[in-house]
């Protein structure tokens, strides 16, 4: 459904101390990632995620879902948000987790949009 939360993302310093402390805390099971440097997609008993390494701002990113990303990032910047000008990444990860970009709200509050892939 459009607008629900369909990905999260941790970005942190270190995705292997991530990955302890957040499977140690919740129990979450985790998979390497396609990312460079490493990073996990995390098997969550519900909302499905990742985390990456090498995040100076070491902060969590929320993603909303979104049929059509082309449409839905025309209408953030028709609203007065902004969109990141960053590639959606390769076709590898785009197949296994979709296609993402991070956005800013019209008061600049981070956020993202995810385009789930066909078969989600």
């Amino acid at each position: 459904m459009t607008g629900e939360i369909s990905f999260f993302e941790l970005g942190v310093a270190d995705p292997e101390r991530a990955r302890t402390f957040y499977a140690g805390l919740f129990g979450w099971d985790f998979a390497p990632g396609t990312t460079e440097g490493g990073g996990y997609a995390i098997r969550t008993f519900g909302t499905p995620g990742g985390v990456h390494g090498g995040d100076a701002g070491a902060r969590p990113y929320v993603f909303f879902r979104v049929d059509d990303l082309p449409a839905a990032m025309a209408r953030v910047r028709e609203l007065g948000g902004t969109v990141a000008d960053e590639a959606d990444g390769d076709e590898e990860t785009a197949a296994r987790f979709g296609r993402f970009r991070m956005c800013q709200d019209d008061q600049g509050s981070p956020f993202g949009l995810h385009q789930p892939p066909p078969d989600a």
